[in-house]
Protein backbone atom coordinates (compact mmCIF):
# COMPACT_ATOMS: atom_id res chain seq x y z
CA UNK A 1 0.00 0.00 0.00
CA UNK A 2 1.41 3.66 -0.65
CA UNK A 3 0.52 6.31 1.88
CA UNK A 4 0.94 9.61 2.69
CA UNK A 5 2.65 10.27 6.09
CA UNK A 6 -0.41 10.79 8.01
CA UNK A 7 -1.70 7.21 6.59
CA UNK A 8 -3.96 8.33 4.00
CA UNK A 9 -3.83 6.13 0.26
CA UNK A 10 -6.35 8.20 -1.55
CA UNK A 11 -7.28 11.88 -1.67
CA UNK A 12 -11.30 12.26 -1.39
CA UNK A 13 -10.93 13.08 -5.31
CA UNK A 14 -9.13 9.53 -5.77
CA UNK A 15 -6.15 11.70 -7.41
CA UNK A 16 -2.90 9.98 -7.41
CA UNK A 17 -0.62 13.27 -8.39
CA UNK A 18 1.00 12.75 -4.98
CA UNK A 19 2.38 9.93 -5.60
CA UNK A 20 4.89 11.94 -8.17
CA UNK A 21 7.73 13.26 -4.97
CA UNK A 22 10.37 15.95 -5.57
CA UNK A 23 12.03 15.27 -2.74
CA UNK A 24 15.85 13.82 -3.00
CA UNK A 25 17.46 11.84 -0.11
CA UNK A 26 21.33 12.10 -0.13
CA UNK A 27 21.51 8.38 1.58
CA UNK A 28 18.75 6.78 -0.18
CA UNK A 29 18.74 3.90 -2.12
CA UNK A 30 17.97 4.06 -6.18
CA UNK A 31 14.65 3.23 -7.26
CA UNK A 32 13.78 -0.22 -6.68
CA UNK A 33 13.59 -2.16 -9.95
CA UNK A 34 9.68 -2.39 -10.48
CA UNK A 35 10.04 -4.88 -13.21
CA UNK A 36 11.26 -7.08 -10.95
CA UNK A 37 9.15 -6.72 -8.22
CA UNK A 38 6.14 -7.32 -10.59
CA UNK A 39 7.38 -11.08 -12.04
CA UNK A 40 7.42 -12.03 -8.33
CA UNK A 41 3.49 -11.62 -8.11
CA UNK A 42 1.59 -14.64 -9.25
CA UNK A 43 -2.50 -13.53 -8.49
CA UNK A 44 -3.58 -9.72 -7.66
CA UNK A 45 -7.11 -9.18 -5.26
CA UNK A 46 -8.35 -5.95 -5.13
CA UNK A 47 -11.73 -4.45 -3.96
CA UNK A 48 -14.48 -3.21 -6.13
CA UNK A 49 -13.80 0.34 -6.08
CA UNK A 50 -9.68 -0.13 -6.32
CA UNK A 51 -10.76 -1.97 -9.51
CA UNK A 52 -13.26 0.75 -10.64
CA UNK A 53 -10.05 3.50 -9.84
CA UNK A 54 -7.54 1.19 -11.56
CA UNK A 55 -9.88 0.98 -15.50
CA UNK A 56 -10.11 5.18 -14.79
CA UNK A 57 -6.31 5.33 -14.59
CA UNK A 58 -5.73 2.66 -17.05
CA UNK A 59 -7.08 5.11 -20.03
CA UNK A 60 -4.35 7.72 -19.33
CA UNK A 61 -1.74 5.18 -17.91
CA UNK A 62 -2.46 1.52 -19.08
CA UNK A 63 -3.41 -1.35 -16.78
CA UNK A 64 -0.53 -1.49 -14.79
CA UNK A 65 -1.34 -5.47 -13.43
CA UNK A 66 -0.14 -6.84 -16.49
CA UNK A 67 -2.34 -10.30 -17.96
CA UNK A 68 -1.61 -12.11 -14.69
CA UNK A 69 -4.66 -13.14 -12.86
CA UNK A 70 -7.16 -10.87 -10.95
CA UNK A 71 -9.54 -11.24 -8.98
CA UNK A 72 -11.81 -8.38 -7.96
CA UNK A 73 -13.78 -8.99 -4.68
CA UNK A 74 -17.04 -7.55 -5.17
CA UNK A 75 -20.87 -7.98 -4.86
CA UNK A 76 -21.93 -5.79 -7.74
CA UNK A 77 -21.55 -6.64 -11.70
CA UNK A 78 -18.40 -4.75 -12.89
CA UNK A 79 -17.46 -4.69 -16.57
CA UNK A 80 -14.48 -6.64 -17.30
CA UNK A 81 -12.45 -5.99 -20.11
CA UNK A 82 -9.73 -8.24 -19.90
CA UNK A 83 -9.79 -12.69 -19.72
CA UNK A 84 -7.54 -12.52 -16.69
CA UNK A 85 -9.78 -10.71 -14.60
CA UNK A 86 -12.61 -12.10 -12.58
CA UNK A 87 -15.15 -11.08 -10.28
CA UNK A 88 -15.60 -12.80 -6.92
CA UNK A 89 -18.48 -12.53 -4.46
CA UNK A 90 -18.18 -14.89 -1.44
CA UNK A 91 -16.33 -15.99 1.73
CA UNK A 92 -12.64 -14.58 1.93
CA UNK A 93 -11.79 -17.81 4.22
CA UNK A 94 -12.41 -20.24 0.93
CA UNK A 95 -11.63 -17.56 -1.95
CA UNK A 96 -7.80 -18.05 0.03
CA UNK A 97 -7.71 -21.57 1.00
CA UNK A 98 -9.28 -22.87 -1.48
CA UNK A 99 -8.96 -20.87 -4.61
CA UNK A 100 -5.59 -18.95 -4.07
CA UNK A 101 -3.19 -20.73 -1.85
CA UNK A 102 -3.18 -24.04 -3.94
CA UNK A 103 -2.60 -21.80 -7.30
CA UNK A 104 -0.61 -19.48 -6.06
CA UNK A 105 2.80 -18.48 -4.04
CA UNK A 106 2.62 -14.80 -4.36
CA UNK A 107 -0.48 -12.88 -4.10
CA UNK A 108 -0.58 -9.48 -3.65
CA UNK A 109 -3.80 -7.60 -2.13
CA UNK A 110 -3.92 -4.41 -4.35
CA UNK A 111 -6.30 -2.44 -1.95
CA UNK A 112 -8.37 -1.01 -0.68
CA UNK A 113 -8.94 -0.26 3.15
CA UNK A 114 -11.70 -1.79 3.31
CA UNK A 115 -10.20 -5.46 1.91
CA UNK A 116 -6.80 -4.96 3.59
CA UNK A 117 -8.63 -4.47 6.97
CA UNK A 118 -10.67 -7.24 6.02
CA UNK A 119 -7.74 -9.86 5.33
CA UNK A 120 -5.87 -8.70 8.07
CA UNK A 121 -8.80 -9.75 10.61
CA UNK A 122 -9.60 -12.68 9.21
CA UNK A 123 -5.85 -13.88 9.85
CA UNK A 124 -5.77 -14.28 5.68
CA UNK A 125 -2.67 -11.73 4.90
CA UNK A 126 1.25 -12.48 5.72
CA UNK A 127 2.84 -9.16 5.41
CA UNK A 128 2.10 -5.83 4.97
CA UNK A 129 4.28 -3.23 2.69
CA UNK A 130 3.96 -0.05 3.11
CA UNK A 131 5.53 2.63 1.18
CA UNK A 132 5.16 5.86 2.91
CA UNK A 133 5.88 8.58 0.99
CA UNK A 134 7.09 12.51 1.93
CA UNK A 135 4.09 14.27 2.09
CA UNK A 136 0.95 14.99 4.47
CA UNK A 137 -2.63 15.07 2.62
CA UNK A 138 -4.31 16.22 5.72
CA UNK A 139 -7.50 14.15 4.55
CA UNK A 140 -8.94 11.90 2.62
CA UNK A 141 -9.12 7.73 2.87
CA UNK A 142 -6.84 6.52 5.97
CA UNK A 143 -5.74 2.97 5.73
CA UNK A 144 -6.19 1.59 8.48
CA UNK A 145 -9.41 3.34 9.51
CA UNK A 146 -11.09 1.82 12.92
CA UNK A 147 -9.41 -1.64 11.92
CA UNK A 148 -11.13 -2.66 15.40
CA UNK A 149 -8.23 -5.19 16.83
CA UNK A 150 -4.50 -4.89 17.85
CA UNK A 151 -2.17 -6.49 15.55
CA UNK A 152 1.26 -7.67 16.62
CA UNK A 153 3.86 -7.57 13.43
CA UNK A 154 7.65 -7.61 12.82
CA UNK A 155 9.93 -5.26 11.26
CA UNK A 156 11.40 -7.83 8.53
CA UNK A 157 12.80 -4.55 6.27
CA UNK A 158 13.27 -1.17 5.75
CA UNK A 159 14.30 0.65 3.17
CA UNK A 160 14.41 4.40 2.35
CA UNK A 161 14.98 5.51 -1.27
CA UNK A 162 16.30 8.58 -2.94
CA UNK A 163 12.82 10.28 -3.50
CA UNK A 164 12.12 10.07 0.10
CA UNK A 165 9.64 7.27 -0.03
CA UNK A 166 10.43 5.41 2.84
CA UNK A 167 9.10 1.33 2.46
CA UNK A 168 7.86 -1.15 5.20
CA UNK A 169 8.12 -4.14 5.37
CA UNK A 170 5.96 -5.96 8.26
CA UNK A 171 5.26 -9.87 8.27
CA UNK A 172 1.63 -10.23 10.40
CA UNK A 173 2.52 -12.15 13.78
CA UNK A 174 -0.48 -15.15 13.98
Amino acid sequence: MVSSLDGMIAKKDNSVSWFETSDYYEQGMAAQDTEQFLTAIDCYVMGSRTYEHALELSKSYGWVYGDKPTIVVTHRNLPIDRPNIELYSGDLNKLVNERLKPNYRNVWLAGGAILAKDFIGLKLADEIRLSILPIILGDGTLFFDHIGQEQLLHLKDATAYKSGMVELLYEIRK
